[in-house]
C-alpha cells in the first residue's frame, strides 16, 4: 500500500522523467492548471507563494491538464512560453496530463484517494485544484479550483516549521 508520493514521476514540460523523490523533504502545493480558464490568473498567486516559501523548502508542481472544456489546448512547449511570457513562473512545470478517466496520470489517482473531494468524491471538478503534501510525502489536504492560493499559505507555513 502506497502511503506517500514519491515512488511516482511524471515527464516535465521538456520531457524530462522528474522523480517525485527529488522534492523529498520538501511542502509540496501540486495544481492541475489550465493557460485559458478563469482561474489562470492564479498563476501569479502561485508564483508569490513560490517566491517567498521556496527557501524554507517549499515547491509548487504544476500539472497542465486540458480536460475541461479544453482549456489547455497547446502543446508541452507553447504552454511554458505562456506560463514563462505571461507570469515569469520558476516553479516546475509538467507536461500535459489527464486528471480524470481511463488515462489518469498514476499520481492524480493517488492524490484524489488520498484527498476526496466533497462528499467523498475522487473526481476532480475544475483546473486549478490543489493538493497540499507534507515534508514526508504524505497528501494533508484538497482545495477547491476557487480557493486563492494566498488562503493556503498559513496552512504551507504550518507544514514549513
Amino acid at each position: 500500500m502506497t502511503t506517500d508520493i514519491y515512488q511516482f514521476s511524471a515527464q516535465d514540460s521538456a520531457g524530462e522523467n522528474i522523480a517525485l523523490s527529488d522534492y523529498k523533504d520538501k511542502v509540496m502545493l501540486i495544481v492541475n492548471t489550465a493557460s485559458d480558464c478563469g482561474f489562470t490568473p492564479q498563476y501569479k498567486g502561485l508564483q508569490e507563494l513560490y517566491n517567498k516559501h521556496q527557501e524554507q523548502g517549499f515547491e509548487v508542481l504544476a500539472f497542465p491538464c486540458n480536460q475541461f472544456k479544453q482549456q489547455e489546448k497547446g502543446s508541452n512547449e507553447e504552454i511554458k512560453q505562456f506560463c514563462d511570457l505571461r507570469f515569469n513562473i520558476k516553479f516546475p512545470l509538467f507536461g500535459k496530463i489527464d486528471v480524470n478517466g481511463e488515462d489518469t496520470h498514476p499520481l492524480y489517482d493517488f492524490l484524489k484517494t488520498q484527498a476526496p473531494g466533497i462528499l467523498g468524491s475522487k473526481g476532480i471538478k475544475w483546473n486549478f485544484t490543489k493538493f497540499l503534501v507534507n515534508k514526508e510525502g504524505k497528501v494533508i489536504k484538497r482545495y477547491a479550483p476557487t480557493t486563492k492560493p494566498s488562503a493556503i499559505e498559513a496552512d504551507i507555513e504550518k507544514l514549513l516549521k
